[in-house]
């Protein structure tokens, strides 16, 4: 006979109840064992997902290829084509590279940036930043956190010398300055003060000897010696924006600045009508002890005068390391680019610690990166004046400032009253300035 209907009913029935209270128990052992609080471990990683999903969600799609106009020289175009090869191998996005020179770069982005035919990244020396601005060629650079933090790495310095009006364009890859060049066989070490340099240059003088050259007419070379008692060209507020109206180059530390350099060529320290040959000639000839001037006279000196050529720092004043005038070149983004943020990551990854060192090997320039190592004393003495080095003003009204102030500086080295000189010198850039405004 078989089993009647309410037997399988009651059957049935004990079999969900048993289910419902085994799957009852496991949530009860699960919450004694894990208990439900928004500070769990678990929690927190959710939310370290949910952020970098955001932040992937950011992030715009790889494009296939990139490209960038390179410098067109040879240790510069062999240092990129290293460089980019690792960005493709990490990011899997192709490079392509075009030789231009940086010189002519403008022009060429001028006609093929808006047609759509410019590369996602140009290379530009700081100073024509304004220029650049103007024309409107370069991308406004929207950084995130994270390239925000690589970029705190770089000098300072330099990246606001790619900033223009508080915006910042570009990544700087390359800074250039100079220092205190000294013979060890007649200056065996280098001063650490201007009151020591001028000691050595007294001693050093006569007899067709010198003890310290600069050119001394040039306001690329001076600018330490006009600002170290506390000149400037043009004031800057936090955000590092000049003001073209407030010009320093007539107050009371560069009139002691433009004193001291009258002194020079009174005391016959400096010859008059001093340039860049006459001082070459007399450091290589071992009749200057100690000579301002950049890393392009490295391999001329060497050959002259093998290893007693040393480099050091510019000396302090008042101090405080003097401060040069630096020169900085770096990588742009192309304001008609169709991939901003993926050129952005290019420009940082060409201009990190790695690359950098790869470029310093092969092309012979400074990083911007701070964290590389320079192992060439010679050049790491500069590396070192660059941390101290200021950038030339990157603003159009900086071009009227270099003739009048050659000229004062013509004046004062002849005798003439160094107030008086520096006075006329601000009203001409004044009403130079004035003229490019109407």
């Amino acid at each position: 006979m078989g089993k009647s209907k309410s037997f399988w009913l009651t059957a049935v029935l004990l079999l969900v109840m048993s289910m419902f209270l085994v799957a009852c128990g496991g949530d009860s052992t699960e919450e004694t064992e894990a208990p439900a609080d928004p500070d769990t471990e678990e929690v927190e990683d959710d939310a370290t997902d949910d952020a970098e999903d955001t932040e992937d969600a950011d992030v715009p799609e790889k494009p296939e290829s990139l490209t960038m106009w390179v410098n067109d020289e040879e240790a510069q175009l062999d240092a990129y084509e290293q460089i980019v090869a690792n960005f493709e191998a990490e990011y899997g996005i192709d490079v392509n590279i075009t030789p231009y020179s940086m010189l002519e770069q403008l022009d060429g982005m001028s006609l093929d940036g808006p047609s759509g035919q410019g590369p996602d990244l140009f290379f530009q020396p700081h100073d024509r930043l304004g220029d650049v601005h103007l024309q409107g060629l370069a991308a406004e650079l929207e950084l995130t956190d994270d390239q925000a933090a690589r970029l705190a790495e770089y000098n300072q310095d330099a990246v606001t010398a790619f900033s223009y009006d508080g915006i910042q364009y570009g990544i700087p890859a390359v800074v250039e300055t100079y220092a205190l060049f000294y013979n060890t066989d007649l200056v065996p070490e280098a001063p650490q003060t201007m009151d020591k340099l001028m000691e050595i240059a007294r001693d050093l003088t006569g007899d067709g000897q010198y003890g310290f050259l600069m050119e001394a007419l040039n306001f690329y070379f001076v600018y330490p010696f006009l600002t170290g008692p506390g000149g400037y060209t043009f004031a800057q507020d936090a955000n590092g924006v000049y003001d073209a109206s407030d010009i320093g180059l007539n107050n009371a530390g560069s009139v002691e600045g433009a004193k001291t350099i009258q002194a020079w060529f009174e005391e016959g320290l400096i010859p008059h009508g001093i340039d860049g040959d006459i001082l070459n000639g007399l450091f290589m000839e071992g009749k200057a002890a100690m000579v301002v001037n950049g890393p392009w006279a490295i391999p001329d000196y060497v050959n002259a005068l093998g290893d007693k050529v040393k480099i050091a720092p510019l000396p302090e004043e008042n101090g405080e390391r003097l401060s040069s005038f630096s020169g900085n070149k770096g990588w742009l983004v192309n304001f008609y680019s169709d991939n901003q943020y993926w050129a952005t990551e290019l420009a940082l990854f060409i201009t990190n610690e790695a690359s950098s060192t790869i470029y310093f090997e092969t092309a012979g320039e400074l990083p911007a990166h701070t964290a590389v190592n320079i192992e060439d004393p010679l050049m790491d003495a500069i590396f070192e004046q660059t941390q101290y080095a200021e950038p030339m003003p990157n603003i159009p009204e900086m071009s009227q400032v270099w003739e009048p102030i050659g000229d004062a500086l013509t004046f004062i080295s002849q005798g003439d009253d160094p107030q008086e000189v520096l006075d006329e010198a601000v009203e001409i850039i004044k009403s130079e300035i004035a003229i490019m405004g109407q």
